[in-house]
């Protein structure tokens, strides 16, 4: 049943938020390697993603996985797709913004999606169809009106990353037009932020599926309008995300890409 895939992805997400609040407390001492300039996975990152790796294998053992740190494995109709710490940069430095994400894609659509914020103990859950809630009481997005009043969320690329042009275009064109844009360093968690209106709107190009597909049940169940760079593309495949309010969208994205 939809309604206990939902209780076990929530219940895994946060026993996998414990393991990391263990290893926050104690990050000094954490193994970390770096996967390119400024991109880095530490032992943190994998202990949370075995114990969602084996809670998953043990009880839908027939489903299939993408995992961030261990890659895919095949199964049925229905395959479970995790960032078991979405932050890491944060997590490391001690920036309490990061984030266990848990989605699931059902014959190739997104159904379910959980994203736990273990450092202020609050959980975003969404099941399509179902709404969205955060800590079991229903979220929506803002109703902010106007873009002068507007705040963004985005995730600037770093190191080297061919879209840093891009991105820092997007900036200029956006800025003089809203109140402010937050680069806070956990896409899943922005995307969260979006879907309870703690912020109007987020984009970033090139994303991979485990860092946006929880975000995007949220966003969706949640009122939000979410398209590609391009109306028509998928953006699921592409990784790249527009989201904001419905008012707020048109001018938002024309913004972006024009």
């Amino acid at each position: 049943m939809p309604g206990d895939d939902l209780v076990l992805a929530e219940t895994l997400a946060r026993e996998a938020g414990d393991i990391l609040l263990e290893h926050w407390a104690a990050r000094a001492g954490l193994a970390v390697t770096s996967k390119r300039a400024g991109d880095f996975v530490s032992e943190a990152d994998r202990a949370a993603e075995s114990h969602l790796r084996a809670g998953l294998a043990r009880d839908r053992p027939r489903d299939g996985w993408l995992g961030e740190e261990t890659g895919a494995a095949a199964g049925g109709a229905r395959r479970w797709i995790v960032d078991p710490l979405d932050g890491t940069t944060n997590f490391l430095r001690g920036i309490g913004h990061w984030a266990v994400s848990v989605a699931l894609e059902a014959e190739g659509e997104l159904v379910l999606g959980v994203v736990h914020d273990p450092v202020r103990a609050e959980t975003f859950a969404a099941l399509r169809g179902g709404g969205a809630r955060l800590n079991g009481r229903p979220i929506a997005v803002a109703r902010t009106a106007t873009m002068a009043s507007a705040l963004f969320g985005t995730g600037i690329p770093f190191g080297g990353m061919a879209h840093i042009d891009d991105h820092a275009a997007d900036i200029a064109r956006l800025m003089p037009r809203c109140a402010g844009v937050r680069r806070m360093g956990a896409a899943a968690l922005d995307l969260a932020y979006v879907a309870a209106g703690r912020l109007d709107g987020f984009w970033e190009r090139r994303l991979q599926t485990w860092d946006i597909a929880a975000g995007l049940v949220l966003l969706r169940e949640a009122g939000a309008r979410v398209e590609g760079w391009a109306p028509d593309e998928r953006l699921e495949d592409t990784g790249t995300v527009i989201a904001a309010t419905p008012g707020l969208f048109p001018r938002f994205a024309e913004t972006l890409r024009a």
